[in-house]
């Protein structure tokens, strides 16, 4: 697609240099998911860029999804994760990100789904903040531990949230870095991006910034969220202006135009879900409350830490989510034709299978071979 041929070849060329003694690094080109649970269909891709094909270099996109729990506590996470551009071990910091990450999520499950149920913005916002700002402190250590600089062992890291109980359509995103979140509705894309609070992100116990890719603010593309229901509005002092999506703007429809541009069975609650901010609810009753950790220090070359990303959403049937890294989210703003094209395939009257949703996610365009990676829910 474009106007003329992509430069690299259309499959894969060269296969990634292996160490024998650490054959547990490597990744596959293609990691391909899905499931169904309750109202919601979840497919996610990730593949190397045609760019990583031909010259043998591994893929840096990581993709983690898990499933939590049982019953009404169930809850599922997807996390992916882009290494930096820097580095010959990006690829391993991004599979670390996800798996930290995870690893928090899983641990604190039963307290986020209830904390989802029942619309407890501020304990969510707070302790997420705090899982992900000591997800990029332990890759500041495994930096160190490797002898590498901070900024060749970091990664974007973007998450969502999926509560498995058909009665609650409320869905989740956070992360740090750039990507992007969309929402296809009535067969027309909405960028759903959370702007980033660097203008006027408060510091402190429940608003730490975080340290995040290099250490420097990942802005994305400036995008603002909808506004259509009020479970989905910005954070006060975050919303849009009159240009974007905020209270005196409807969402950026991608359809015809492009938008310029987080020692039982039951495993322990991690502490920074209990460790209460000034906009997280008292902790409840013998839940312990853990040591605040501290905001995470700029980087040594000065630059603020990187912000927060958050966005509380309210789905209903025939939505369909679709969060995104880079490698996505820049043909899909950028090509209009991609994006239709896009939006025709999966605005079916039911979701695609797994063969068809990577057939669709890997559509190539001229002028884009990053890595990609996307995880799209659909709502039933």
């Amino acid at each position: 697609m474009g106007d003329r041929p992509p430069t690299y070849d259309p499959e894969p060329v060269a296969l990634p240099a292996a160490d024998p003694a650490a054959l547990d690094e490597l990744v596959p080109d293609t990691a391909l998911e899905g499931a169904r649970y309750g109202s919601l269909t979840l497919r996610a891709a990730s593949l190397r860029g045609d760019s990583a094909r031909y010259r043998g270099e591994p893929r840096r996109d990581a993709l983690l999804t898990a499933r939590f729990g049982t019953g009404r506590h169930t809850l599922i996470l997807v996390a992916l994760a882009t290494g930096a551009p820097v580095g010959e071990r990006a690829h391993l910091a991004a599979r670390d990100a996800c798996a930290w990450i995870g690893g928090a999520v899983g641990r604190g499950h039963t307290r986020l789904a209830e904390d989802i149920r029942t619309d407890n913005r501020g304990a969510l916002k707070a302790g997420l903040q705090r899982l992900t700002a000591r997800t990029y402190g332990r890759l500041r250590g495994r930096a160190a531990e490797l002898g590498a600089e901070p900024e060749e062992y970091t990664a974007a890291l973007r998450c969502l949230l999926l509560p498995a109980d058909p009665e609650c359509r409320t869905r989740v995103f956070f992360g740090v870095g750039e990507g992007g979140l969309f929402r296809l509705r009535d067969d027309a894309w909405q960028d759903l991006e959370p702007t980033p609070p660097g203008r006027d992100a408060v510091t402190g116990p429940g608003h730490e910034p975080v340290a995040g890719p290099g250490g420097a603010p990942q802005s994305g593309s400036g995008r603002t969220a909808p506004d259509d229901d009020p479970r989905t509005a910005p954070d006060p002092g975050h919303g849009a202006g009159p240009s974007g999506n905020g209270p005196d703007g409807p969402p950026a429809d991608l359809r015809h135009a492009v938008v310029p541009g987080p020692a039982d069975t039951q495993p322990a609650a991690d502490p920074a879900l209990t460790t209460p901010g000034p906009s997280a609810s008292p902790p409840t009753p013998g839940h312990s409350v853990a040591d605040r950790p501290q905001a995470p220090e700029p980087s040594e070359n000065g630059a603020e830490p990187a912000p927060f990303l958050f966005q509380v959403l309210a789905t209903r049937p025939g939505d369909a989510l679709l969060l995104c890294s880079a490698g996505l989210a820049e043909p899909l703003t950028e090509e209009p034709e991609f994006a239709d094209r896009l939006a025709a395939q999966w605005s079916g009257a039911e979701p695609p299978g797994l063969v068809a949703f990577l057939a669709a996610a890997q559509l190539r365009v001229k002028g884009h071979a990053r890595d990609r990676t996307a995880v799209a829910v659909w709502e039933t």
